[in-house]
């Protein structure tokens, strides 16, 4: 009975609370931000299938739980609000922030009462999860991100924004959060403000009647709260903006020897605000007509050469004309500014044929060809036979055929367009021809280059003014016939072997010479300018040479290139006339433009101007009206700069020598103690010595001479009598050059002044023997930058002094009776001397010395006659008287003794001739004594009076 029982009531409990309760999966819920009750979508109700039995169909509770964040169910909790109908109510356990968390997630679960008052065998629902959402409340205004807002704009235009202010909600909900609209709250000014935030104007604004305008502006959001602080904006009105280059000097200055100086430090480029993405300035310094394109050292091919360090052996295939280089005499030349010879060239008949002997000293397979090349000239024409729109043909600047050891190799530099072309046939009887070809805009600008071409086949460097161009190499298997194998070397154009024929084709050019039954014709002449032309067999030059050479001294350089900004490009071109800047950024560009610099590298850089260009193109988002900007032209201009004085002296004017020192082996030398000093001048501020006059002051420089030049004043040398001598092996071991005609020597190279002072002073004047003249007189110069730069001139009187035996010698004859007709020329002299005289020349003129003579001649007549009617007057007195005195009176001349003072004037001696001549017999005869070099040498004549006592005076 008892287990019966036990097993009823247990079927009973089972029965009694047999069901779970029941809940929705999924609630919504909405809480005002500091509020803490949940409002539930759909409500919260827990249903059990056990109602309506006590306990077991009650609700007694709700359990929350983590919601997915693990956090939000901590500040939320479900309290039932009836058991029997299973009513619940969320609410948080404190005041929730939408600004912190707008958003929450949780779970909740119910569970009914169980079996009795304690809760035994409760039984839960399953779990459904709640979102909260918490609803924002306007508890925030709006604050302006920046409290004072700055714009400037150009005067007279209309903006649609001139500055945008902008003001921030911390309110979490986009009703409260967001900004409903802007207001201007100062009155009477010409902006307004749109929703946005946006300014502008409603009218053009004037600098002139206002440049600043400030006002206050307020904000608003959704909810109507004002900001809590107003935003001041000011505008500054400038004056109307123009697009373009701002600091622009159209003259530039540059003193030689600055170095580099900025062309542009004050330059900067004004947009107006106009948005760019892409800046280019090109600036172009013109040098075409200073010398060949560009400033470079003044002196001479040569001269510059040993100045570089350059290998000697060099052959000149286009030298001045002469007899001894004829085959450039038919070539018209033109003026150059730098004293060197300039070949025109064009195309039809000016060619020049060098000669076997000159082109068998350049063969080989290894040379370097040099050249000054400008395409065009003033002398060029079109060929008459070629029609137009044809395609014109290679214009051939060398064309040579040279003998090799056991070989002929055949070589043409030509140009095409803007191409230039080396053909070259290592063995024209085996070896196909290979062609090197370069594209080079400097072939066809018409402006001055030089070409050094050095060939140590099968490798080819062309240099370019200074710089490398590496060839395409060609493989030329065309049918091409053989040259034929003889030397030949042609300037201006290249030949060709026909069977004799009078028309020519093709622009050939007959050269009027026969070989045999054939006749040689030109092909493919060139048209353009040439200088320098010289081909050196043997070894290349390296780049260091070739750049010391022929590279520009002056030219656009850029400053610093560490400070160039980020994004901007600098380029050169090789010859420095063209600089281009490229940048995306306003202010690097401004700072780059200002970093363009000039420079020159020469002491005495040659003055002028040179035109100045400066070219810009902007690229803006919006193509349309992105600005343009006129190209800005200027100049640049070299001042002079200080002329070097070159002084000779250590020479006096005279130089006396006995007569045999000339006529030795060695002569004697002209200049001994020959100084040369160069200095410059400058001007020196003398305000410290409490002057404010400025005075010239000279500095001894160190410079270069490239030239001297020993003259003879009067007539020219008598190769038969008397020759300038120099120590030729000196000279060669300098490198200095010699022109020894009987006009004048000249010593050329650019050497230091102490070489010249050497030189000049082992400069000899020798005479042959039995050929000495009274006097020689002489005139030194020299000069340095190819003549640009002279020295004072030097003038040398050589006085040959002449022994008393000489007197008699033939040779002296006509000397002394020249001098003696000429007495008033030697006033206070040396009796028979000639000393020098600096105011006339040593040669009289034909014509006068034949006046002179004849009237000298018969004034001596006239005196003699009249000396010979006083003598037979006074004899006939005394043989009236009858002779009775005739002994007493008469003059005893028997020993005649006649001293001649040295000092004595010359008129004053002829006065005592002539007393002597009125008083002695008629044989009495007059000696002049030649110059000696010994002033205190008697001159005693003597003769035996009739008594035979001799008598001095």
């Amino acid at each position: 009975l008892t287990l019966i029982q036990a097993r009823l009531a247990f079927l009973i409990v089972i029965i009694t609370n047999k069901h779970k309760p029941w809940i929705e999966t999924e609630y919504q819920g909405i809480v005002m931000e500091n509020d803490n009750t949940v409002l539930l979508n759909p409500p919260l109700f827990a249903l059990d299938k056990d109602a309506p039995l006590h306990y077991a169909g009650e609700i007694c509770g709700f359990r929350v739980h983590n919601g997915p964040s693990g956090s939000s169910s901590v500040q939320f909790e479900a309290v039932v609000l009836d058991r029997s109908t299973g009513e619940g109510l969320v609410r948080s356990k404190e005041p929730l922030d939408c600004e912190s968390q707008r958003e929450h997630s949780f779970t909740i679960q119910a569970y009914d009462c169980g079996e009795g008052p304690d809760g035994a065998n409760s039984k839960k629902s399953h779990k459904a999860t709640v979102h909260v959402r918490v609803n924002d409340v306007n508890e925030f205004s709006p604050v302006f991100v920046e409290r004072r807002y700055e714009a400037s704009v150009p005067e007279g235009r209309l903006f649609d924004r001139i500055v945008r202010v902008e003001a921030l909600d911390a309110d979490c909900s986009p009703q409260y959060s967001q900004i409903c609209f802007y207001d201007i709250l100062t009155p009477n000014i010409p902006f307004v403000i749109d929703n946005d935030g946006n300014i502008k104007n409603t009218e053009p604004l004037d600098s002139k009647r206002q440049r600043v305008h400030t006002f206050w502006v307020t904000a608003f959001d959704c909810g109507k709260n004002r900001a809590q602080a107003d935003a001041q904006v000011v505008v500054t009105v400038k004056p109307s903006c123009k697009p373009g280059w701002i600091g622009w000097s159209k003259r530039v200055e540059y003193t030689p020897g600055s170095g580099s100086i900025p062309l542009f430090p004050s330059l900067h480029l004004e947009t107006c605000e106009e948005t760019v993405w892409n800046i280019q300035a090109t600036v172009e310094l013109q040098t075409g007509h200073i010398g060949k394109g560009c400033d470079r050292d003044s002196y001479s091919d040569r001269s510059v050469r040993r100045l570089c360090g350059a290998v000697r052996g060099e052959v000149d295939l286009l030298p001045p004309p002469s007899p001894a280089a004829n085959w450039t005499s038919a070539l018209p030349t033109l003026p150059s500014s730098d004293s060197s010879l300039v070949f025109s060239f064009n195309g039809s008949t000016h060619v020049a044929m060098v000669p076997d002997s000159i082109a068998a000293a350049i063969s080989g397979d290894h040379f370097t060809l040099q050249l000054w090349m400008r395409r065009g000239g003033i002398n060029t024409q079109p060929p008459t036979n070629q029609a137009r729109g044809n395609r014109r043909e290679e214009e051939t600047i060398v064309c040579s055929t040279v003998k090799n050891d056991d070989s002929f190799s055949h070589y043409s530099l030509s140009v095409h367009g803007c191409r230039l072309s080396l053909f070259y046939w290592p063995d024209v009887s085996a070896a196909r021809p290979v062609k090197f070809l370069w594209k080079l805009e400097q072939v066809c600008d018409s402006e001055w280059h030089h070409l050094s071409l050095s060939v140590q086949f099968p490798s080819v460097t062309l240099y370019v003014d200074g710089v490398t161009f590496d060839p395409a190499l060609i493989h030329d298997n065309g049918a091409i016939p053989n040259p034929a194998p003889r030397q030949r070397l042609v300037i201006g154009a290249c030949w060709e072997t026909e069977d004799k024929q009078k028309d020519i084709l093709n622009n050939t050019i007959p050269e009027g010479k026969d070989t045999g039954d054939l006749i040689v014709c030109y092909v493919g002449g060139y048209r353009g300018l040439l200088s320098g032309v010289t081909v050196r067999p043997g070894s290349v030059e390296p780049h260091s040479v070739v750049e010391c050479l022929y590279a520009c001294r002056e030219g656009l350089d850029f400053g610093d290139l560490e400070t160039l900004g980020s994004g901007m490009k600098v380029h050169v071109n090789p010859s420095q006339s063209v600089l281009v800047l490229e940048g995306d950024d306003i202010e690097s560009f401004n700072r780059a433009v200002q970093q363009v610099t000039y420079r020159n590298s020469l002491r005495f850089a040659t003055p002028g101007v040179r035109p100045l260009k400066l070219t810009t193109s902007l690229r803006c988002f919006n193509e349309e009206s992105c600005l343009t900007l006129r190209q800005l032209e200027g100049y640049l201009v070299v001042l002079q700069p200080d002329a070097p004085q070159i002084s000779l002296s250590g020479v006096g004017p005279h130089l006396a020598r006995p007569a045999p020192e000339f006529e030795g082996p060695r002569g004697v030398p002209l200049f001994p103690e020959l100084r040369i000093v160069c200095s410059l001048s400058h001007a020196v501020n003398t305000a410290a010595q409490g002057d404010n006059s400025w005075s010239l002051m000279s500095d001894a420089v160190a410079h270069t001479l490239d030239g001297c030049e020993v003259q003879p004043l009067g007539e020219e040398l008598n190769p038969e009598r008397e020759e300038l001598l120099v120590d030729m092996d000196a000279l060669r071991e300098r490198g200095l050059e010699i022109i020894n005609t009987t006009a004048y020597i000249a010593i050329t190279g650019a050497e230091s002044i102490s070489v010249y002072e050497d030189v000049l002073r082992s400069v000899r004047y020798r005479l042959a023997k039995g050929s000495a003249r009274f006097e020689r007189r002489f005139r030194l110069s020299c000069s340095e930058m190819n003549g640009r730069y002279t020295s004072n001139e030097l003038t040398l009187e050589v006085n040959f002094l002449h022994s008393l035996d000489s007197l008699y010698h033939p040779s002296h004859l006509l000397a002394s009776q020249q001098q003696f007709l000429h007495p008033s020329h030697h006033t206070g002299e040396l009796s028979g001397h000639t000393l020098p005289n600096p105011h006339r020349n040593s040669v009289v003129p034909g014509a006068a010395t034949v006046i002179i003579m004849v009237c000298v001649g018969f004034l001596v007549v006239m005196v003699i006659l009249g000396v010979f009617r006083i003598r037979s007057i006074h004899r006939r007195g005394e043989g009236a008287r009858g002779g009775s005195k005739e002994d007493s009176g008469q003059w005893d001349d028997s020993a005649l003794t006649i001293i001649v003072n040295p000092m004595e004037s010359y008129e004053s001696r002829m006065g005592i001739s002539a007393d002597t001549e009125g008083e002695g017999e008629e044989d009495e005869e007059v000696v002049e004594s030649p110059d000696d070099a010994n002033d205190d040498q008697r001159i005693i004549i003597k003769k035996e009076g009739r008594d035979g006592h001799p008598r001095r005076y």
